[in-house]
């Protein structure tokens, strides 16, 4: 589920971190402690153990919190998160592609947005965006044709398809 478009620029979007996931995680590394407090029969290493990965999920869940916004587009570029709660502005003509990936795994298939731009690559699952990367995909490139109507043919240099028509489904 996409967020609500910010009224300031109605065709400005943000995909964030479901809200549930940070709890869920602060859950989770909660639930470690106590069954490590339960289980350690006077183990320390038991104990440690339990409250290292409890420590792992609460950083985790602090990074959701501090950063929900994962990617925002607006019409000059996208917004991407960078580092434990950065932000790294792109411009579109930064981005070489935007591509989902599509694998079978486990008798499931996973689907991995990757936004290329040159010297770096930023990928988004489906609990990066709260949303199908394939409709995330669709919409940057709709983002992008709309910022560059004007500058050029659709997958010509300056066009919507990006430097030489790189975006690919």
């Amino acid at each position: 589920m996409e967020s609500a478009l910010t009224p300031a620029a109605p065709s400005a979007r943000q995909w964030r971190v479901p809200p549930t996931l940070p709890a869920l995680k602060l859950v989770g590394a909660a639930a470690l402690v106590g069954l490590g407090l339960v289980f350690a029969d006077g183990d320390r290493v038991r104990l440690v153990l339990a409250g290292v990965l409890a420590a792992g999920l609460v950083g985790w869940a602090l990074r959701d919190l501090l950063a929900p916004v994962r990617l925002a587009v607006d019409p000059a570029g996208i917004t991407v998160v960078r580092g434990f709660a950065g932000r790294r502005r792109l411009d579109w003509g930064a981005v070489e592609a935007i591509t989902v990936d599509r694998r079978p795994r486990l008798g499931l298939s996973t689907e991995i947005l990757e936004i290329d731009a040159g010297e770096s690559l930023h990928l988004f699952g489906r609990y990066d965006l709260d949303a199908p990367p394939g409709e995330v995909a669709d919409a940057l490139r709709a983002a992008r044709a709309r910022s560059t109507t004007g500058m050029g043919e659709p997958g010509g240099p300056g066009g919507a398809g990006g430097p030489g028509g790189l975006d690919r489904p």
